[in-house]
């Protein structure tokens, strides 16, 4: 049975969240179908391009993303303080970028003057609108109605294009946080469709390493985009969450990591998942393992099993239990004994 989403996000407990969505028909989402020989590579696009699009709408910011064959991977924030400071106009406005809008916020923005009726009524759609502009569901919709639709009329027939709802994992702290996000950046790798981060098409890695190495230069050491990531550590497209440097959890801030720390724990992780790629062993343990106080076996194996080690939320045993007692959830918490390690 599944679970309402009130009780599986709550940005006042945390604003990270992992997303999954994936392709119902045999047909793919992406990539390629060896039975017909059909391309669907260029959906691809159009899902990165979407959520792109709504970001800048929503008061939700992008920290990672994947996109698969037949599903893809979100890690979303949502921007509680971007959300507050929203004016009317400006609710108004990202409103009409999604859906129609109504004829009294039309009138309300042309100027004109409304009667007390007209007031009552515009007030009530502020009110709605702005909650659901800070909303998960309504992104997910958004993204996920467009590119169905899309879909159907590029394969000329009708019916469901996902398999059911959106899945979603509330990320409590910043290990939770750090494992999915390196879950998702390393979904080629992992699956053996890429060898290496600049060759993972489509994912928030890619499009970060490329941000910091030109175009001339593809396949740069990881060593040189530290230094550039140092030197530049703000320069990352900005439809992406921004690293903020710390590595304690709160409402206010960006990504709680420094990005070359990131790109170090990454590049090392993703040698370890691959046992055919040469270096895969290195007794060097990455900055960001020792600051958190993570165990290398139980991080490699959070960074393989992450969506099987934990169910609708992950983070430290305690604050697992919390989230669900304050959610007045009855299902027990799941995360696997080795992860312990993970979350001291």
């Amino acid at each position: 049975m599944t679970s309402a989403r009130r009780q599986l996000i709550d940005a006042n407990a945390t604003p990270f969240y992992h997303v999954i969505n994936r392709c119902v028909r045999r047909a793919f989402l992406c990539g390629e179908d060896k039975l017909t020989g059909r391309s669907y590579e260029h959906r691809r696009g159009w899902i990165v391009d979407k959520i792109k699009a709504l970001s800048a709408i929503f008061c939700i910011d992008i920290c990672a993303y994947a996109v698969m064959n037949n599903h893809y991977h979100l890690v979303l924030k949502i921007d509680l303080d971007k959300a507050k400071s929203l004016s009317q106009k400006d609710i108004i406005s990202r409103w009409c970028q999604i859906t129609k809008g109504h004829a009294v916020a039309t009138k309300y923005m042309n100027g004109d003057a409304l009667i007390d009726g007209e007031m009552m009524l515009l007030d009530n759609l502020l009110a709605e609108w702005h909650e659901r502009l800070s909303s998960i569901s309504w992104f997910m919709r958004c993204l996920n109605e467009e590119i169905a639709r899309k879909a159907n009329r590029e394969d000329e027939c009708k019916g469901a294009f996902w398999e059911g709802r959106f899945k979603s994992q509330a990320l409590l702290d910043e290990q939770a946080l750090l494992a999915c996000m390196m879950y998702v950046d390393l979904n080629p790798i992992r699956a053996g469709i890429a060898d290496s981060l600049q060759s993972s098409d489509f994912t928030s890695i890619q499009e970060r390493i490329n941000s910091l190495s030109p175009q001339d230069n593809a396949f740069p050491s990881v060593n040189t985009l530290a230094q550039s990531a140092n030197k530049r550590p703000q320069t990352t497209h900005q439809s992406l969450a921004k690293f903020d440097g710390s590595t304690h959890l709160n409402q206010q801030m960006d990504i709680p990591f420094h990005f070359a720390d990131y790109l170090e724990l990454i590049d090392w992780t993703g040698r370890a998942i691959r046992l055919d790629k040469k270096g895969y062993i290195d007794n060097q343990q990455p900055k960001l393992l020792n600051e958190l106080g993570i165990a290398p076996d139980a991080w490699l194996t959070s960074a393989k099993e992450f969506r099987r080690q934990y169910s609708g939320i992950s983070g430290r045993w305690d604050s697992m239990c919390e989230f669900k007692k304050q959610h007045n959830s009855g299902k027990w918490c799941k995360g696997k004994v080795s992860s312990q390690a993970l979350h001291p």
